[in-house]
């Protein structure tokens, strides 16, 4: 089965890092990221943007909106993903667990699956 391991971050902390931390906590999550490839257990990992540079895209009665970032409201991000595979529920847990994220963010551990299967919900 496959998983993914969503790296949720406060709003704004990336700034508060010095480049030189900013690169640390980067080479940390590329050698996790090294460790589960060579494992067998990654099918792709990213890290995101800031929201600084982000675009919100909905239709109201039809009609795009477009809400340009960094978003008010928003208190945490999405600052990447480690997409998992051939996992189970508890070794996906355990893997983020291992998360060096989990210092500093939360990681959230989500099944794929379609978006009709209420047995999901």
């Amino acid at each position: 089965m496959s998983y993914m391991l969503l790296i949720i971050e406060p709003t704004g902390q990336r700034a508060t890092r010095t480049e030189a931390q900013g690169r640390e906590v980067y080479a940390r999550m590329q050698r996790f990221g090294e460790t589960l490839q060579a494992q067998g257990k990654l099918k792709a990992v990213e890290s995101l943007g800031s929201q600084a540079q982000a675009v919100r895209v909905s239709q109201a009665g039809g009609k795009p909106q477009l809400l340009d970032g960094p978003f008010a409201e928003a208190k945490e991000m999405i600052g990447g993903f480690f997409l998992l595979q051939n996992v189970d529920r508890d070794e996906a847990v355990a893997i983020a667990q291992q998360c060096p994220a989990a210092q500093w963010a939360t990681v959230e551990v989500r099944s794929l699956a379609p978006c009709f299967d209420e047995s999901q919900a």
